[in-house]
């Protein structure tokens, strides 16, 4: 077995089942905290699998085991990713462990594919969409971003069958996808039919660990809390709403029982939609009773996890926690006036939500943080089990977020248009920003592409640079005096610049994250060492953004083909003519123009053969058959025009029109070829000529690759051949036929006979007696029941 461990930052119901299992109770009592509890009952302790530190320090949490399962599905050689097998999976919330169980067996022929070569098996894994893979090492298009995925390679461990594991601590909650495929194959051709088929696979099993019961804490809210001396740590979690800039962690009042000691034995965690792993951001408290923890940026409507981690001793520790928020939703009054004309948008957008955090929380009869003035809070009494402070308004306020508009064409063919677009001007003192929303499971399957085009004209002279930032969760923008980048410690973002001397710019994602993305566009003037704000000039600029199922439809040498997996929709192109990529736009490979010429001319005029059996067909008098090979000759040389990989292609009818005639004509050249032979009565040849063709369109239907297509047909035609001839036969032909039957009896022989019999060591041959003609001896020896193996006896019986 492999295992394979990894830390990593609505279940499907197809092809699953489901186990529950359930722990102890979560986390200790908190003393007057308005946090949500579970009242499941006390079960047994978490299982095996979930050794890892987190869980060891919440031993006395509830977990609850759910187990999910996928159908087998075979493997194929990697061509492209059209040749992957897809597997779609749903991590719950709060999951502590995800441990993928991967397995992978051989079949041949319906049974176990001992004797079938070793193949590696290698799997991809990624949390919200689908993983975007190169294991050939091809180019991709250009302007293309491609997000990571996790690998795992499986060898063989048993003849038949082989396991691994892939563990992800504190998985993201949500899609995960997996893909697994062969190595790519040799290109051999092999006869369908004649040998059975190895095939190869592949079973994912999901089990995931998540906790029951998790503390929740509300923005602006203090409470007291302890961690008890059996427990190393205790969790919570907060959800972040939209328009928050800042999230503070601030605990307080820290104390051990015996109250001796000042330092304070406690580190803060936290991390966004998961419990923290190691490398979260963290802050250790040791330094007095009063600690905080800030998250610049965090994403929006996300719960957020904080871990309060004992770090030494086995005392209970008692402190006060809570968050605080800053609220960046309320525009000031010189900037809401002209926010609506500036961003060339209507008044009623300018107001970036209907109310604000603070509005929406109640506050009656409990200090807020304006009262104090202070953004740390007022002092928290010790008598107070509860307090609650405002969420203090962030000085740089959030730009109004301007919507798309959502128009479906198709699947995965979706423009997101711009309110009064899709020429946008943008102010000099101000990021616009724009909000495009994939919708959950559906988009991802795409690619989600941006175009951003400069009107030159509108820099006016200035040296006039457009950035713009795509994020996913929140907006990031940039301020007037940059360093140019699009990601901070808690988000990551692309980047996308234009200006006078290259005035255009795409980005495009393959199978992107769902929810809401931010683009914030921001003109910033160059000078020799960095970025500043360009005065009085407003950038006009062209934006485009859509969703596309491939990327440039796979251009002239690829297909972009929709795919499905149970209930999911994915599109992937499938490239030809050797051209390779994720766009079809790899052409190291590729065939010249020159060979798919030849190729193309060699498969169509070949079929010119045809042309003296046709004589000689007609002129013997033979027109049914000639008109088939007629037939033959014309859909042959079309099918091989509009099948050529390249761009030599000539198509007078549907492909699969083509390709059934072909194969069709073909099949009743050899049927009628030998029919004729047989020399049979004209009703007796036209009704054979009837069933074979309504027997081969029939075989056809089933399948048109099958060995026995051609086989059966021309064994059958030459059976009634033989047949007729040997009937014609007379007596002058008694030679003939009675010598060949000698040779059928005697070549038989060497068949029929049985193989040499085994000589048995454990009986001694006896000596003939004297005086017997033939002798016939019967073992009358019973094997089972036998006490001395060593005595054996046989009764001969001689007969003259």
């Amino acid at each position: 077995m492999q295992f394979v461990g990894l830390e990593q930052g609505q279940a499907d119901p197809h092809g699953e089942a489901r186990r529950v299992k359930q722990s102890r109770r979560c986390f200790p009592e908190a003393r007057g905290a308005p946090a949500h509890r579970s009242p499941l009952a006390t079960a047994p302790k978490a299982p095996p699998f979930a050794s890892q530190n987190f869980i060891r320090g919440l031993k006395d949490c509830l977990f609850v085991t759910d187990y999910f399962t996928r159908t087998p599905r075979k493997l194929s050689a990697y061509r492209s990713f059209a040749s992957v097998e897809l597997f779609h999976f749903n991590v719950p919330d709060d999951t502590v462990v995800a441990v993928w169980n991967l397995i992978t067996f051989k079949e041949q022929g319906g049974t176990f594919g001992d004797s079938c070569p070793d193949r590696n098996v290698t799997v991809y894994f990624r949390s919200g969409a689908p993983p975007v893979i190169n294991p050939l090492h091809t180019q991709f298009p250009r302007d293309t971003i491609v997000p990571g995925s996790f690998a795992v390679t499986l060898t063989w461990t048993l003849p038949n069958r082989t396991t691994g594991v892939f563990n992800v601590t504190s998985p993201l909650p949500g899609d995960w996808f997996l893909a697994a495929h062969l190595p790519k194959d040799e290109g051999k051709i092999s006869v369908k039919g004649l040998s059975e088929e190895c095939q190869y696979l592949f079973q994912p099993q999901l089990i995931v660990q998540r906790l029951i019961g998790i503390s929740v804490l509300y923005p602006g809210y203090y409470i007291d809390q302890m961690i008890p001396d059996h427990n190393r740590s205790v969790l919570y979690k907060v959800f972040i709403p939209n328009y928050i800039s800042k999230v503070r962690v601030q605990l307080a009042n820290c104390s051990t029982r015996n109250r001796s000691t000042e330092s304070c034995p406690i580190l803060l965690k936290i991390r966004a939609r998961a419990p923290p792993l190691h490398n979260s951001t963290s802050q250790d408290c040791q330094g007095g009773s009063t600690c905080e923890l800030e998250t610049p940026l965090p994403s929006w409507e996300q719960w957020y996890y904080i871990l309060v981690e004992r770090t030494q001793g086995n005392l209970d520790v008692y402190f006060r926690i809570g968050i605080q928020v800053k609220d960046c939703s309320k525009p000031s009054v010189s900037k809401g006036s002209s926010s609506g004309s500036a961003l060339n948008m209507p008044q009623s957008f300018g107001a970036a939500m209907p109310f604000s955090l603070t509005e929406a929380l109640p506050a009656a009869g409990l200090p807020s943080l304006s009262q104090n003035g202070s953004e740390r809070g007022p002092p928290l009494a010790p008598e107070d089990t509860i307090t609650y402070l405002a969420p203090a308004m962030d000085a740089n306020k959030c730009w109004p977020i301007r919507p798309t508009l959502r128009n479906e064409l198709d699947t995965f063919s979706v423009h997101f248009y711009i309110f009064f677009g899709p020429n946008i001007s943008i102010p000099p003192d101000r990021a616009a920003v724009f909000a495009i929303n994939l919708m959950p499971v559906l988009d991802s399957g795409g690619v989600l592409n941006l175009e951003l085009k400069l009107n030159v004209s509108s820099a006016k002279g200035e040296n006039m640079t457009v950035l713009g930032c795509l994020n996913h969760g929140m907006p990031l923008s940039l301020p007037d005096n940059s360093t140019v980048k699009c990601d901070s410690e808690s988000i990551g973002g692309f980047m996308l610049s234009v200006n006078a001397t290259s005035n255009i710019t795409k980005l495009r994602i393959p199978y992107p994250q769902t929810g809401t993305w931010y683009l914030s566009l921001r003109s910033l003037c160059t000078t020799e060492h960095r970025f500043e704000m360009c005065g009085n000039v407003t950038a006009e600029v062209y934006l485009r953004s859509y969703l596309t199922p491939c990327i440039n439809d796979c251009g002239t040498y690829g297909q972009c083909k929709l795919l499905r997996t149970n209930n999911y929709l994915y599109a992937a192109c499938e490239c030809k003519a050797g051209w390779e990529g994720w766009g079809c736009t790899d052409n190291s490979e590729a065939y010249s123009y020159g060979f798919q010429l030849l190729s193309t001319l060699l498969l169509c005029l070949s079929n010119l053969m045809f042309v003296p059996p046709v004589a000689i067909a007609v002129r013997s008098h033979y027109l049914l058959e000639a008109s088939v090979y007629i037939f033959t000759m014309f859909f042959s040389t079309f099918y091989h025009a509009c099948d050529q990989p390249g761009i030599v292609v000539f198509c007078i009818m549907e492909y699969d029109v083509l390709q059934f005639c072909d194969f069709l004509g073909s099949l009743m050249s050899v049927w009628v070829t030998v029919i004729a032979m047989a020399r049979l009565k004209s009703i007796i040849k036209q009704v054979l000529y009837l069933l074979g063709a309504m027997s081969l369109s029939m075989a056809l239907q089933l399948d048109r690759h099958g060995l026995w297509n051609l086989l059966g047909p021309s064994l059958f035609a030459l059976g009634i051949m033989a047949v007729a001839w040997t009937v014609r036969t007379t007596e002058e032909n008694y030679f003939y036929i009675h010598s060949i039957w000698h040779m059928l009896i005697a070549g038989s022989v060497g068949f029929l006979l049985p193989p040499r019999a085994k000589a048995d060591r454990k009986v001694t041959p006896l000596k003939g007696r004297r005086g017997c003609g033939y002798q016939l001896c019967v073992n009358e020896h019973e094997e089972m029941g036998l006490v001395d193996p060593g005595i054996v006896t046989i009764n001969s019986i001689c007969t003259s």
